[in-house]
């Protein structure tokens, strides 16, 4: 079904790109598992109805509730969220390109970038994504792309982002963002300018630790190109995993809007603990990026980070302590779920880079699932005493 601007993302979550009826009267959208499908004669390549081209019917249906929730003409699944940023990547970049970073990158999209960047003829420059008047001086004539997070990990930080999509407008740039700690519930990228934006639908997006998957969406000539380099490069997503992610996406509103409740309230507890040095939460009213985030989301996400007084023997004895919430270095499930990054998302970076964005070794990640508020509250009061 086409879905009008005026649905709730709520009741674009339940119906935005359902058929109806679907195949054989089906209320749930089948699995299409065939790799093979019948071919019209004089089909171009990229047309055909192929798993590895991502164009079978499973593939097209969850294309379409992605694009929907992002406000996007098109969208594409990819095999895990790196596949989705290094096709992106590779659609935009050739030999010689130079690419503007946030300065505070998830650990895999950093690690890709500072191991395989040079050997594919790119260069790329670390901006701070909060200090827009320095990013002009910072654009080369080889510039081609400007990447950047809506809200950093682990240290939730939302940069100017509006700044980031009209530089890109002014520049001729392709703007370019990684949703995923937001998801289209408490953002819309595309709705403010940006051009691209693609998901670890890992997390927020399939919300149930079951699977790995990565989505990108915007306009179809972008994601025509993209899903070109994606067909080369093998990186589409098996139909049982599509299948999984696209019932995900049915209940992504109502787990979103818990997780922000029990974050938001998570953060004002921890905060005022005596056995906490710091929170970063950017729905608290002393987070440097409160003001301008409160005007860009409509929600403040589900991910926070503490650093216990006490450093890192506090942190891990804290780890140990809790019952309720699992220690694991993933994110966006229904179950709360904590990391230690230095050890696990940033422990390619090293111990100098993750010190320059603050990413110490007794931080903690919170991923605030759905559970009742006051028992997690309750979790990290007898953890931490």
């Amino acid at each position: 079904m086409h879905s009008s601007d005026e649905e709730h993302i709520d009741t674009l979550a339940v119906h935005a790109g359902e058929r109806r009826p679907g195949p054989e009267g089906s209320v749930v959208f089948p699995i299409y598992q065939s790799t093979v499908f019948a071919v019209e004669p004089d089909t171009g390549y990229h047309d055909i109805k192929y798993l590895r081209l991502s164009s079978t019917p499973s593939q097209t249906y969850l294309h379409d509730k992605v694009a929907a929730l992002e406000g996007a003409e098109e969208a594409l699944a990819t095999s895990s969220g790196m596949a989705a940023v290094t096709a992106v990547l590779h659609s935009l970049l050739r030999t010689g390109d130079h690419l503007l970073v946030s300065d505070c990158l998830y650990g895999g999209t950093h690690d890709f970038l500072t191991q395989h960047a040079a050997d594919l003829g790119w260069s790329y420059t670390s901006v701070d994504p909060q200090r827009p008047h320095t990013w002009a001086a910072a654009r080369t004539s080889s510039t081609r792309a400007f990447l950047v997070e809506t809200i950093t990990n682990p240290l939730m930080r939302v940069g100017r982002l509006r700044e980031v999509a009209e530089f890109c407008r002014q520049q001729g740039l392709t703007s370019v963002i990684d949703n995923t700690f937001a998801s289209p519930v408490n953002f819309r990228p595309l709705a403010v300018g940006f051009d691209l934006v693609f998901h670890s639908a890992t997390k927020y997006l399939n919300g149930h630790s079951d699977l790995v998957a990565g989505c990108v969406a915007g306009n179809a000539e972008l994601i025509g190109q993209v899903r070109r380099t994606l067909n080369h490069y093998g990186g589409s997503l098996d139909p049982h995993a599509g299948f999984l992610l696209a019932r995900g996406l049915k209940t992504l509103a109502v787990r979103v809007h818990a997780q922000n409740e029990n974050a938001m309230a998570l953060a004002r507890f921890l905060r005022e603990h005596t056995a906490v040095a710091q929170v970063s939460y950017p729905g608290l009213p002393d987070h440097p990026d409160r003001a301008h985030a409160g005007a860009l989301l409509s929600g403040f996400g589900g991910m926070l980070s503490l650093r216990p007084t006490g450093g890192l023997p506090a942190a891990q004895t804290l780890l140990k302590a809790l019952r309720l919430a699992y220690v694991g270095p993933s994110l966006g499930g229904v179950e709360t779920l904590v990391t230690r990054p230095a050890s696990t998302s940033h422990a390619g970076m090293s111990s100098a880079d993750r010190s320059r964005i603050g990413i110490t070794d007794d931080l903690i990640r919170v991923s605030a699932g759905i559970e009742n508020a006051e028992d997690l509250i309750d979790d990290f009061e007898q953890a931490l005493r």
